[in-house]
């Protein structure tokens, strides 16, 4: 029952990442037999300039996308029900430019990305698919007038380009880019709110009464990570009140002396603020760093 929580992760995930840079639209319904299309993402032409930002991800977002992520190995039947969703999209698209009476140009018409944890040989033979020298290895094409991609993530080599889409992936693959996702410099446009994010899929794991071990895995490997943001963010918050408090008791202090302060430990902040109101002046606080540093 997990895969439904997932599912959502990879949905909320994929549209923060994407959401400015184009129209995002997840769970979007098509025509025929009720169908949903994970994610349907539409680009921005005044938006794309930093698509490279998200590597491997951001050139799949270079045009129409349907991005379908899958939990668990995708099978023949679900990669077939992708495409007949693309085909549906497809049609609409047609009957809409012939009501207008112009000519559906290609570029408008979505490519289809099947994420999928793993695929077999057997899986990936089966489509007839090939490889494209342009692109790292796990990314297999089928025939160009299906415009489908099947993306095995746990073949795709282990760079900044692919990180955006092993978080998506499991088990090692997703715990090893969690790890690089949380070690991106903290200024990173997206590393905070994917962060979240990911949080967010722990506690959602951890109030399931019926998870796997793979799951109960990730947990356990969260937990440090959450730790130490939620540390760091605490720590962070009592710098800043601090700094503020020293500045209108002794006044502005210089770049040095803000370093110093930010050296210092969550419990030495906290006897920080207590010492300081018995400061007058610069020079109390150096001697008090001095004796911390001592």
């Amino acid at each position: 029952m997990t895969r439904f929580i997932h599912d959502q992760f990879a949905k909320d995930y994929l549209e923060e990442l994407l959401k400015d840079y184009g129209e995002v639209k997840p769970s979007e319904k098509v025509s025929g037999e009720i169908k949903e299309i994970d994610v349907l993402f539409t680009p921005s032409a005044r938006q794309t300039a930093n698509l490279q930002l998200l590597g491997l991800l951001g050139r799949f977002a270079e045009y129409p996308a349907i991005l379908e992520p899958f939990r668990n190995p995708a099978s023949s039947d679900e990669i077939c029900d992708c495409i007949v969703k693309l085909l549906e999209v497809k049609a609409e698209l047609r009957r809409e430019a012939k009501g207008n009476k112009t000519k559906l140009q290609e570029e408008t018409i979505p490519k289809l990305w099947v994420l999928t944890p793993t695929a077999s040989p057997a899986i990936l033979s089966s489509f007839n698919v090939n490889r494209k020298e342009e692109f790292v290895p796990g990314v297999y094409f089928l025939g160009d007038a299906l415009r489908t991609a099947i993306v095995a993530i746990h073949q795709l080599p282990l760079t900044p380009e692919t990180l955006w889409l092993r978080v998506l992936g499991r088990g090692r693959v997703q715990e090893q880019a969690i790890v690089e996702l949380q070690a991106l410099p903290l200024n990173h446009p997206y590393q905070q709110a994917t962060l979240e994010l990911v949080y967010n899929l722990r506690e959602n794991l951890r109030v399931n009464q019926e998870l796997e071990e793979e799951d109960r895995e990730l947990i356990m490997r969260l937990e440090p990570l959450y730790q130490r943001d939620k540390e760091q963010a605490i720590q962070s918050g009592e710098q800043r009140l601090i700094l503020r408090l020293l500045n209108c008791r002794i006044g502005e202090i210089n770049a040095s002396l803000i370093e110093r302060v930010r050296g210092l430990s969550i419990e030495q902040l906290e006897n920080l603020g207590e010492a300081l109101l018995d400061f007058s002046g610069v020079a109390d606080l150096e001697a008090w760093l001095n004796q911390q540093e001592g």
